[in-house]
């Protein structure tokens, strides 16, 4: 008969532990909604909602540094999908980029042997998504397409890099946190190197200026007025400043030219247009220092880490700054950016071994942070808000309220419209332009409160050392109840019971109370373990043997009484029928205990030969027991049945059944089958005993084997036999041919041997003090072999088998894997993973499918029904995948399944939803900014048809644009921002370069009064002094009478043409010019200072202009930044010419989205040429919709486009036809 091997399905995983400290900055939450960390070489992917390990990449074999997900701004299509790509990179310099869903590398860099410092991929949306730029220690930057591997170009710098942080509102600008300062790069290009060395400031250490000899007396408000210049160009002197004790640099992505120090104990705002400090966020002398932050882009507000593993959310403080802009500014209010404390987490116990390491914050909702900490632990905590009614306000804070927004999702809502206000941080509170004080006045704002709950927790295996053990294998007779349980002691004593099938813990038990040795099980449910104390004076320690049944988790003591100052347990071994327990001693002799009873059946003579091995014998009479009670009721059930014919299959079945009460009466009547088992004494001699009820005979002996050593272990299973010994030989015994073969494997001491389980599968497995190897007892050939610090860096500790074709090792990196026979490092592809709770995580379907399932929630209604069943659509798809989509389905949250069912919830708002679920960068910019522009449009028109009712505020200037979108929101908004600015950096200045840059600022922003004041504050011992004197008479005699208005205007074009472009252009804001000076600053290159200064000194249709030519060099060829082009047209209202674009690009679903909304939002004209475009975008969508084998969207789009759609309409149709008529 062919020995067969029954196997459950397990898939290869990885259970992790603790991290070391090299992994401290590796983790990253990517815009896929999941978060990947390192762990000593491995790099783990968790989902951020449901805190599931999805994958375990492992091809590292050093530390892993950082770690960093793949942008996502850019048009998603069948050509470019969701992908989930990662790049990791580690100590020894080695960078791998993974195609996580599947669990492969990419493709490996490499190009010093050094640990990566810092590595970005670029963010800039049309170049290509595949640059990743990585600091190289010391001192070198390279940029690397992260797709080929290929090496784009490399620079040096002069000091050694710590990291950097690219300008979000500027991809050519970057800034590099050095060991001495911070260098500026302002001419970054993918195509090539910077030329430049970069502009080099110093910083001096706040600590190192007066101010901080005073924050415990004054606090931090008096300490900032302190702190002046911090950044400057000269070296600071070797007293002033011992090292660069700045933990990191990061530009806000909330406004633009801000930049944030983070200090131990405090945080820095830098104005960088002055490099000035505007803000310090300081901790008192008592608060618990800082060790990250992550500032937001939607509000402006700083996620803050301290080093108890609090996490705290730092809100800026509105409007510190009010006061009309030609006037004093009022002296009362405090002249900084203050950020409030708005909410904290609980922090964690802080120990030598458990620490906060990083953390990480979801870059789409800015609502959730999670905190990585060193015992492997993941935190997930999420803000929530809550609203509270005026009444409840506390007047003693100082700190300002925060308010509620008025839109959802982009549009305002009503009341009683459904909304998720705990969608995303800028759904939760209103931002920075939305409260003026005419507003407080109205009572529609909502006090808004925020508070971090914990909604996910993972945590990791402790410390090791690690004892682990399987539970018995799967037969047929246990198929209905078995749970693959694999139990691991750990050092503290408690037992850790994991679920292999899913990867999760299924059970901590804590039972003993020093480190775990051994465990061996005694059934499908219950185990027993062992431990020893420390030993005493007399070398006598105390021994821990506890019984536990796992589903109560009750555990008694199993040799009762017994165990205090004796000799260690060595080992303990449980024969094949769980019926007895030999308990070996270090300097006692063997006991031989009855499992079932817990009662000792026998306590061996002193003169007992000392045990170095020990193995129970897989044979029994259990079976000839069995037959001879069968016997009498066989012959009962044969005089019971009628006719012969029936009687063989009636015989088998009444066989089985009473076969199977036999084995369940077996324990309640005690049967005791007779069991062997072998043990070798200290000269190799081996012993062969028979246990049989309470009696133990001893059997045979046979003499040593004169080519082995000691012997440390055997394994025995069917007529097979195989010793290990002290030198790592192996010898196999064959027990019914009587031969035996001895192996060298020239590896030392064997540890331990261990069959595999399944009938007739001969493979064993061998741990030596330098790895593992796995043979076949049959061939007696070695199968596989793993050697530390050959083929990996890690020390296994202990080995057991999962299945008959999987091997579990536990190593000293604190994980244990359960891997293929090869032994080979694997990771799993994620579709082929159990989970125990759904994830949402579209990327991890087929291309087809996530795109088809986007198209299926944006498109809703289907024939005039909202519905969230896949199968309720003409969709002819593979089942499968329809079943993995509607999976998806079932996994999104009750409140965002109630928004997607909602009639009233418009196209607008579910584009906008739906770029926040699949984490879609470039749609959830554009739906934002088309939202915002198409609604104010909707607005204007409504009150230009209530021209009666004049009191009426325009919508813009209640609820515009967040100016984290800078160029892109309300002239009056940016206008008011602006002034504020200037005023700030006027408040902080401290040199004449200082208040120059002011005065210039002032006066482009039209603000000469103020200017003026400024110029005539120049020293007379100032070089400066009589230019800026004549400079002030300018400005305040400056008269719109043409003689003084063409000579200015000639001198300005005069001194731009001698490359004083900045001067020119402000003689020509002087004169009204402010048209003609943006002209010259684009006709220069200088685009963003020319829709800078459009925007705060142009009307309406002068500034459209300007920003339309800067539209058009965005789209050349050389610049290529199509995407920024089209917000722009947004926010100018070009609407048409936006679908055009769009259109042209091939990005059709954004194109018949945007058309959709445009229509119902009466923001396109239509007429013959709107409607031809709106056909052909409508019949291209359908194409490929159809390409995507949606066909009811197909059908949709092409019944809606016109003589454009017929043909495909017909297409699509006609299969209808030809089944109708058959």
């Amino acid at each position: 008969m062919l020995p067969f091997t029954v196997n459950i399905k397990l898939s290869a995983r990885t259970l992790t532990g603790a991290l070391s400290a090299q992994n401290r900055g590796a983790a990253d939450w990517g815009w896929q909604g999941l978060i990947a960390y390192g762990c000593h070489s491995l790099v783990l992917v968790v989902d951020s909602n449901t805190a599931q390990t999805l994958q375990v990449l492992e091809r590292h074999k050093a530390s892993v540094v950082k770690v960093k997900w793949a942008k996502e701004n850019y048009h998603h299509n069948i050509g470019s999908p969701y992908s989930l790509r990662l790049a990791s990179a580690d100590a020894t310099g080695k960078i791998i980029v993974w195609d996580v869903a599947t669990g492969t590398a990419r493709c490996e860099i490499q190009e010093h042997t050094k640990p990566i410092q810092d590595m970005q991929w670029l963010w800039n949306q049309d170049a290509s998504r595949d640059l990743l730029l990585a600091v190289h220690p010391p001192n070198y930057i390279v940029l690397w397409n992260a797709d080929t591997g290929t090496k784009l170009w490399k620079k040096s710098y002069a000091e050694n890099i710590l990291s950097f942080s690219f300008d979000p509102f500027d991809p050519s600008h970057l800034a590099l946190l050095t060991s001495e300062g911070i260098v500026f790069v302002s001419d970054f290009s993918p195509s090539k190197a910077p030329a430049s060395s970069g502009k080099k400031v110093y910083i001096s250490s706040p600590h190192s200026s007066p101010s901080h000899k005073l924050v415990a007396a004054t606090g931090a408000k008096k300490a900032l007025d302190k702190v002046k210049i911090l950044i400057s160009n000269e070296k600071p002197s070797a007293e002033s400043v011992t090292l660069n004790d700045c933990l990191q640099l990061s530009y806000l992505p909330s406004k633009r030219n801000y930049m944030l120090l983070l200090y131990p104990r405090e945080i820095l705002i830098l104005d960088l247009e002055v490099n000035q400090t505007v803000g310090v966020i300081a901790i008192e002398r008592t608060g618990i220092p800082f060790l990250q932050v992550i500032p937001c882009f939607q509000r402006d507000g700083l996620f803050c880490l301290h080093e108890n593993g609090c996490i705290t959310l730092r809100v800026r403080r509105l409007n510190s700054i009010i006061g009309s802009p030609n006037e004093e500014p009022d002296p009362d209010p405090v002249q900084e950016l203050i950020y409030d404390l708005r909410s904290q987490c609980d922090a964690i116990r802080v120990t030598k071994t458990v620490r906060p390491f990083s953390m990480v914050c979801c870059p789409v909702n800015e609502n959730s942070a999670a905190l990585i900490v060193s015992d492997g632990r993941v935190m997930i905590w999420e803000l929530k808000s809550t609203i509270s009614g005026r009444s409840l306000r506390v007047s003693n804070s100082s700190v300002s309220p925060l308010y509620s927004p008025a839109s959802f999702c982009g549009i305002p809502v009503g009341a009683f419209q459904n909304k998720l206000p705990d969608l995303s941080l800028d759904n939760m509170i209103a931002g920075q332009g939305t409260v003026a004080e005419e507003q407080l006045k109205n009572s529609f704002l909502q006090e808004v409160h925020l508070k971090f709950l914990l909604t996910g927790l993972l945590s990791g295996l402790p410390l090791p050392q690690f004892a682990i053990r399987m539970c018995p294998p799967l037969t047929t007779k246990n198929l209905k109840q078995y749970q693959a349980l694999l139990a691991v002691g750990t050092s503290n004593g408690s037992v850790l019971v994991y679920n292999l099938t899913s990867g999760l813990l299924h059970k901590e038990l804590s039972i003993h109370s020093c480190e775990v040795k051994a465990i061996e099980w005694v059934s499908l449910t219950g185990f027993l373990s062992f431990a020893t104390s420390a030993p005493n004076n007399l070398g006598l320690v105390r021994n821990e043997l506890q019984l536990v049944d796992l589903p109560t988790g009750r555990s008694i003591a199993f040799r009762g009484e017994r165990g205090n100052d004796e000799p260690a347990i060595e080992m303990i071994k449980v024969s094949h029928l769980k019926q007895y327990l030999a308990v070996v001693f270090k300097d006692k002799p063997l006991e031989i205990w009855d499992v079932r009873t817990c009662t000792v059946l026998r306590e061996m003579p002193k003169n007992f030969p000392v045990v170095t091995a020990l193995e129970w014998s897989p044979s029994h009479n259990l079976k000839s027991l069995r037959k001879k009670q069968l016997a009498a009721r066989e012959a009962m059930a044969r005089q019971t049945v009628a006719s012969d014919t029936e009687l063989i299959s009636v015989e088998s079945s009444v066989i089985s059944l009473l076969q199977e009460a036999e084995s369940k009466s077996e324990l309640s009547q005690n049967i005791s089958a007779r069991e062997h088992f072998v043990f070798t004494d200290t000269d190799g001699q081996i012993y062969y005993l028979t246990v049989e009820g309470n009696s133990v005979k001893d059997s045979a002996r046979i003499p040593p084997d004169g080519n082995m050593g000691s012997i440390t272990c055997i394994a025995w299973k069917g007529d097979t036999l195989v010793l290990g010994d002290v030198d790592g030989n192996l010898n196999f015994w064959d027990l019914k041919a009587r031969v035996s073969r001895g192996i060298p494997t020239h590896r030392g001491w064997v540890r331990k041997i261990r069959f595999a389980p399944g009938k007739g599968n001969q493979k064993l497995i061998s741990l030596f003090n330098d790895g593992a190897e796995v043979w076949d007892a049959k061939e007696v050939q070695m199968v596989s072999s793993l050697r530390s610090g050959r083929n990996v860096n890690f020390r296994i500790l202990d080995v057991d088998w999962c299945t008959s074709d999987k091997v579990i090792l536990a190593s000293d990196d604190g994980c244990i894997r359960v891997l293929e026979m090869s032994m080979k490092p694997s990771c799993f592809k994620m579709d082929e993973q159990e989970l125990t709770e759904p994830v949402w995580c579209p990327y991890l379907l087929v291309p087809r499918a996530s795109l088809a399932l986007k198209a299926f929630l944006l498109h809703q209604p289907w024939n005039d029904k909202y519905s969230l069943d896949i199968f309720h659509v003409d969709y002819p798809e593979n089942e499968n995948v329809k079943k993995l989509i509607q999976e998806q389905l079932n996994s999104l949250s009750n409140d965002i399944k109630k928004l997607l069912l909602d009639p009233e919830f418009t196209v607008l708002q579910r584009c906008l939803l739906l770029s926040r679920l699949y984490g879609d960068e470039s749609e959830l910019h554009f739906w934002t900014v088309a939202a915002h522009y198409l609604h104010n449009l909707y607005q204007e028109k409504v009150q230009t048809a209530k021209t009666t009712d004049t009191i009426i505020l325009p919508e813009k200037l209640v609820n515009p644009l967040d100016i984290c979108y800078d160029i892109l929101c309300e002239n009056s908004y940016f206008q008011k921002f602006q002034l504020e600015r200037v005023n700030l950096q006027e408040v902080k200045r401290s040199t004449y370069d200082h208040t120059r840059k002011c005065a210039d600022q002032l006066l482009l922003l039209g603000q000469t009064d103020r200017a003026v004041q400024l110029l005539l504050e120049t020293s007379a011992e100032n070089p400066h002094y009589y230019c800026d004197s004549l400079k002030a008479c300018l400005v305040t005699t400056v008269t719109s009478s043409g003689p003084s208005q063409s000579t200015i205007k000639l001198v300005a074009t005069n001194m731009i043409a001698n490359g004083k472009l900045a001067e020119g252009v402000q003689l020509l804001c002087l004169i009204d010019k402010a048209a003609d000076a943006c002209r010259y600053l684009q006709t220069y290159g200088e685009w963003n200072r020319a829709a800078w200064l459009a925007k705060v000194r142009l009307n309406a249709e002068e500034c459209a202009d300007v920003l339309k030519r800067w539209v058009d060099h965005l789209c050349s060829p050389q610049i290529n930044q199509k995407s920024k082009a089209i917000l722009v047209l947004l926010s100018l209202g070009c609407f048409t010419r936006v679908a055009e674009m769009l259109h042209s690009m091939r990005y059709f679903d954004r194109a018949a989205l945007f058309v959709e909304a445009c229509l119902r939002y009466d923001a396109i004209e239509v007429n013959e040429d709107t409607n031809k475009l709106i056909h052909a975008i409508f019949a291209d969508y359908a194409r490929s919709l159809k390409t995507l084998g949606f066909k009811h969207g197909s059908i949709q789009f092409a019944s809606k486009a016109g003589a454009a759609g017929k043909d495909l309409l017909n297409e699509l149709e006609q299969p209808k036809q030809e089944v109708t008529k058959g």
